[in-house]
């Protein structure tokens, strides 16, 4: 008798070759399973592209140039970075897979979830953008940039079931995008 697949964690295809490890919980009583980078990343950090760009401000005030064009945008400044895992999750349809900070990471590293966690919706798995590689986004608020090295615990991974509400017909359409695809319409497609 073969066991239902319940929930889970792969590794993409792009990543299959590159001795990705699955997450394990460290203690008998986590319920976080920890997430590490799949490849060395460098997180700038904030207060330096804050100075970088208050410095430039200042310059172009002073000697009263035009506008320069090269400027980073607020945007750029405040852009957490993406770390790449390699991994994928599946789950049951009523469970969602959160992806929490470690709890050193602020300490230790100056590394913090700009949205506090994230989400990984059950149909994010395998979907044609990206095969439902999982990113963890980071932003350094230490006063120097911070290389994370590939198989550095960066997260947790919680597998959470949720609750829908009275009469609720579900979102009519179909993922068919990657990260933050039910941001952009575009990726979301009726169901025929």
């Amino acid at each position: 008798m073969s066991q239902e697949r319940k929930r889970g964690f792969e590794v993409i295809q792009a990543y299959q070759a590159q001795n990705i490890e699955l997450p394990q919980r460290a203690t008998t009583h986590a319920a976080g399973y920890d997430i590490a980078a799949a490849e060395d990343v460098v997180l700038p950090s904030f207060y330096k592209q804050i100075f970088k760009h208050v410095a430039l401000e200042l310059k172009q005030w002073i000697h009263g140039s035009g506008q320069d064009t090269s400027r980073a945008t607020e945007a750029e400044i405040l852009q957490p970075t993406l770390v790449p895992t390699g991994l994928k999750a599946y789950m049951q349809e009523d469970e969602y897979l959160q992806i929490v900070n470690r709890s050193s990471n602020p300490l230790k590293r100056r590394l913090m979830l700009p949205n506090g966690f994230g989400v990984i919706d059950a149909d994010y798995y395998n979907n044609p953008s990206n095969e439902g590689h999982i990113y963890v986004q980071l932003i350094n608020f230490g006063l120097s940039d911070y290389t994370i090295r590939k198989g550095d615990r960066i997260a947790q991974g919680i597998f959470v079931p949720f609750l829908l509400i009275d009469g609720d017909e579900g979102g009519q359409a179909v993922r068919s995008g990657g990260f933050g695809s039910s941001d952009d319409n575009n990726h979301l497609q009726e169901e025929a």
